[in-house]
């Protein structure tokens, strides 16, 4: 895409389900042009690995999301022929992104050092469970073992572990991935020179620890502790739903609700007590319009459909409609509403009509497909 940060870039992604392929889409909705090299047959796990059972054209919905405006080849990398030529397109590329567990790509000479010889200013991403090295180095990642492993599921606060119901050690790691291979790239352009970007699940669950972790790793403070200033985020039951109240001082949201003398006196948690009680008969629209005005911020809990329909989603604009090429001449193309980049670049909102490639949908390369034939990458 003309005029993206990232346009003359090319990217091949060796990735699979779902943080590799995500932080590829990442790039790519920047202006990068990203290749799937795909096993034949089957193709990448995320064809075949529904989320919500959810279809479309022959592959998954979620893979859909997951792989928009992507070109895709076919290559066995068991085939020596073959490997060779995915080789060649290395030499070529200026990015790669995989996913495998540490010890695969060394084995097919696709590793690191292995490719810098073939071309030294390859930006190289590789993303692992827990990490290249250590205990656990060649256990599989997964999210939720991921957030179960880091603590995350304690970050609650609450008597019983609570996951994330979302991907959010993927999707983490997808921007970490992106990050570094966009400072990477940078890097290329100032000085010829690629680089290496590894992370993990685990490590990305960590730095979202931060303030957890650098609480637990440094003794208490002598002094006494300052009172509380503020009642901390939350969650309240409403008659009619919920209600989310950001970090607030007690004094504020006491005289908002018009409480009675004395309630702050008994501390941070009888005033919680209070409002909960408080919050539970009335209804949430009007708690949002009285606490607004009296300045305590809080939204009302939605459920998805809630968001889609409302003037909040509606405003931002984050849904895009994105086509897939029918199979046959003369058959309906496919189009799918997904959502777009989440960033502007120059108040440019970033869409791409292109939908998730079809499997080999730029050929086989052991039948002569070259998928980078329509342009350098940079910087040579």
């Amino acid at each position: 895409m003309v005029g993206l940060p990232l346009a003359g870039v090319v990217v091949l992604d060796f990735s699979q389900f779902l943080a590799g392929p995500v932080a590829a889409l990442r790039l790519a909705d920047l202006g990068a042009r990203v290749v799937k090299v795909e096993r034949p047959v089957t193709g990448e796990i995320g064809r075949t690995l529904a989320f919500a059972g959810r279809w479309a054209d022959e592959d998954t919905v979620s893979f859909h999301a997951m792989n928009r405006n992507k070109e895709a080849v076919v290559a066995d990398l068991k085939d020596p022929g073959e490997l060779e030529l995915v080789r060649r397109l290395v030499a070529r590329a200026d990015v790669l992104i995989h996913n495998f567990r540490p010890g695969v790509m060394e084995r097919l000479g696709l590793d690191y050092e292995s490719v810098r010889a073939l071309n030294p200013g390859l930006v190289y991403a590789a993303a692992s469970g827990y990490g290249a090295d250590g205990p656990w180095a060649d256990r599989p990642g997964q999210d939720l073992l991921a957030q179960s492993v880091s603590a995350l599921a304690w970050a609650g606060g609450g008597d019983r572990p609570v996951t994330v119901g979302l991907s959010l050690a993927d999707h983490l790691m997808s921007c970490h991935l992106a990050e570094g291979v966009t400072a990477l790239l940078v890097r290329k352009l100032r000085t010829g020179r690629g680089g290496l970007i590894e992370t993990s699940l685990l490590e990305g669950m960590l730095d979202l620890q931060f303030e957890r972790l650098t609480a637990c790793l440094n003794p208490p403070a002598t002094d006494p502790p300052p009172p509380d200033l503020f009642l901390p985020s939350a969650l309240y039951a409403t008659a009619d739903g919920h209600l989310a109240i950001a970090p607030t001082r007690p004094k504020t949201l006491l005289r908002a609700l018009r409480a009675p003398a004395g309630v702050e006196v008994g501390g941070v948690e009888q005033v919680g007590r209070w409002v909960a009680e408080r919050l539970a008969v009335g209804r949430t629209a009007d708690w949002v319009e009285m606490l607004g005005a009296a300045g305590v911020d809080c939204v009302p809990l939605r459920t998805l459909d809630e968001v889609i329909g409302s003037a909040e989603f509606a405003a931002v604009g984050m849904t895009q409609v994105v086509e897939r090429e029918p199979a046959e001449p003369g058959g309906e193309p496919l189009r799918l509403t997904t959502t777009r980049s989440p960033i502007r670049i120059d108040g440019q909102v970033l869409r791409a009509g292109r939908s998730a490639p079809r499997l080999g949908a730029q050929g086989r390369l052991r039948d002569g497909a070259d998928p980078l034939a329509a342009g350098p990458p940079i910087a040579q």
